[in-house]
């Protein structure tokens, strides 16, 4: 059977991400925004949602299963949804541009 690790989305960015607007494609989430809580074996995802939710420790929105073979899937509203880490090569410009903000880029 199948094996997920579980992360729980911390409580200070909890709020933050349950009033950002839904977006397509894959989630790009931060590693920092997370903490490991465990493992769980089901069949998929949404049994691994059932039992947690059995168990007394629901998934909130915002947390994330990984699969044995690397595949994160986030918990959203709408049920499960792709998820990536972010990486250097992911980070907005800004962020990757050390020093600099966009409001205060030469013109």
């Amino acid at each position: 059977m199948p094996r997920y690790v579980i992360y729980r989305l911390k409580d200070a960015q909890q709020e933050q991400f349950r009033w950002a607007p839904h977006t397509s494609g894959p989630s790009v989430v931060r590693p920092k925004d997370y903490r490991e809580d465990g493992w769980i074996e089901a069949p998929t995802p949404y049994a691994a949602w059932a039992l947690l939710r059995e168990r007394g420790t629901p998934l909130r929105v915002g947390d994330l299963l990984k699969s044995e073979r690397g595949e994160l899937q986030i918990c959203k509203y709408v049920g499960f949804e792709e998820a990536r880490w972010q990486t250097e090569e992911t980070a907005p410009a800004e962020e990757t541009e050390a020093g600099s903000y966009p409001e205060m880029r030469p013109s």
